[in-house]
């Protein structure tokens, strides 16, 4: 990638670290979607190991590239995003993508689809840490910032992502003791 290309997509993805998620942080300040793709990437990272059959590097690109169609739409919530919303995110990053230089253009493309149909093993972990990321943010952001829909939300969601594997089975359950003990602490 040329030097003046390369400058241009750091100044799009910068727009990643203002773009804030609904959760807060242990702090008290909405998160980034930036911070949520850095930490999946780096659970990505940890957890290499347990999947010796994946290409882990793939998984950690995944984790990297997967919200960077919120630069143009902001972040929706799970619970709140439409289909309308998923096509208008898909078309403005996809058309965003095929404008990169190539190798990188066909990369990303083929990352995407491989990420959207979530048949590869590469693409289940991603989906995983993505989704359980997302619960683990919740357990150490204040209790006080979680919508209604969250106390059960945060039970059962990514239940049906980790299925394919014991090491994230039994991670979803370790974060789910923390949900219940969050909460238990929460009513006394």
């Amino acid at each position: 990638m040329q030097a003046k290309e390369l400058l241009n997509v750091m100044h799009l993805a910068e727009r990643l670290k203002d773009t804030t998620r609904h959760c807060y942080t242990s702090g008290g300040r909405h998160e980034s979607v930036a911070e949520h793709s850095w930490r999946i990437a780096l659970m990505a990272y940890f957890v290499r190991d347990e999947f010796p059959e994946a290409d882990m590097d793939k998984v950690i690109r995944m984790c990297l590239i997967h919200d960077l169609g919120e630069i143009f739409t902001g972040d929706i919530p799970t619970f709140l995003k439409t289909k309308e919303d998923e096509r208008k995110e898909e078309e403005q990053l996809y058309a965003w993508v095929e404008s990169l230089p190539e190798p990188y253009n066909k990369e990303m493309l083929e990352l995407y689809g491989e990420m959207t149909e979530l048949k590869t093993a590469e693409a289940r972990i991603y989906k995983a840490m993505d989704s359980l990321e997302a619960v683990i943010q919740h357990n150490e952001s204040d209790i006080g910032t979680w919508a209604e829909n969250e106390y059960d939300l945060n039970l059962t969601y990514a239940n049906n992502r980790v299925e394919f594997s014991p090491y994230l089975k039994k991670l979803r359950q370790l974060i789910r003791e923390e949900t219940t003990d969050k909460i238990e602490q929460s009513e006394k």
